[in-house]
């Protein structure tokens, strides 16, 4: 089993054409990712990499019963693009670019709520089923087919996290990368809550960064559930004010920081890592 993705899902590429898309397609061919179709309005009619392209998401979900979505557009069509992909009837959008406008992602998971589908991102990574699919910019060598979930706000920090559970042998069953923009089309609470219900997955590392409240928003969910979870923040030593890579990933005054994280995390019932070491290590300890 997995979240989300696996080996059955049906991938259109929206934005297939251009040279992200079309660069990232390949990519995600060679793994083993089942891409049906892609869209380019205007392109309809041609073939890349002897895949259909359509001019809308509609016809290929008509044509080729397509279920997901990954996104390789500049940020201000990804409104239009994600809004599509929801009315047609697409289950799961995955948005890579980054720096999506708060009012587009807002009216994008407004949207996606009320039509029953799940977004991940803006400037997300991706998601991976290792071994299954891959859905995104995951740089598969860090992956192994497991039993220990990760979600992440960072895309490195995945990737990282990944080596170490391939490395000692653990694996993953499935990586979500959430995205490091503002506001996400999901947060660690509805991720993590996948997790408790996936048979394969045994444990989950939750990977976190400075700035706004998903991390602290968790401490709830976690309380619930039954399977162990490992809690990891980038930024301890992030001066206030100043933004760390991502979008979102900055401290404004005692909100969002590593240090008020780690505690919300570790009060909720979480097993806190300093290092990415310290994942297997804690996991051995756990009997995982």
């Amino acid at each position: 089993m997995a979240i989300l993705v696996d080996k059955k899902s049906k991938v259109i590429v929206q934005g297939i054409t251009g040279t992200s898309g079309r660069f990232h397609t390949e990519r995600m061919l060679k793994y083993g990712t089942k891409i049906v179709s892609g869209t380019s309005p205007g392109k309809g009619g041609q073939k890349v990499f002897d895949l259909p392209v359509y001019d809308t998401v509609e016809e290929c979900v008509k044509n080729q019963n397509a279920d997901t979505s990954v996104i390789f557009l500049p940020a201000k069509f990804v409104l239009e693009a994600a809004i599509e992909a929801i009315y047609a009837g697409i289950k799961l959008v995955v948005v890579v670019p980054e720096h999506i406008p708060i009012f587009d992602m807002l009216l994008i998971r407004k949207e996606a709520k009320k039509h029953g589908s799940t977004v991940i991102g803006g400037n997300t990574a991706g998601i991976i089923t290792p071994g299954e699919t891959n859905i995104g910019i995951m740089p598969d060598i860090a992956f192994s087919p497991g039993r220990v979930g990760t979600v992440s706000r960072s895309g490195s920090l995945t990737y990282y996290v990944a080596d170490t559970l391939t490395r000692t042998g653990y694996g993953e069953s499935t990586c979500v990368g959430l995205g490091g923009d503002p506001v996400l089309g999901s947060t660690f609470n509805e991720i993590l809550s996948l997790f408790e219900e996936d048979e394969k997955t045994k444990a989950i590392v939750l990977v976190g960064e400075i700035g706004g409240v998903y991390e602290e928003k968790a401490k709830e969910t976690i309380k619930k559930m039954k399977k162990p979870v490992i809690a990891m923040v980038g930024g301890v030593f992030a001066p206030q004010g100043k933004r760390m890579g991502h979008a979102g990933a900055i401290v404004e005054g005692e909100m969002g920081t590593a240090r008020s994280k780690l505690k919300a995390l570790e009060q909720g019932g979480a097993h806190i890592a300093k290092t990415f070491l310290d994942i297997p290590e804690i996991l051995r300890k756990l009997r995982i």
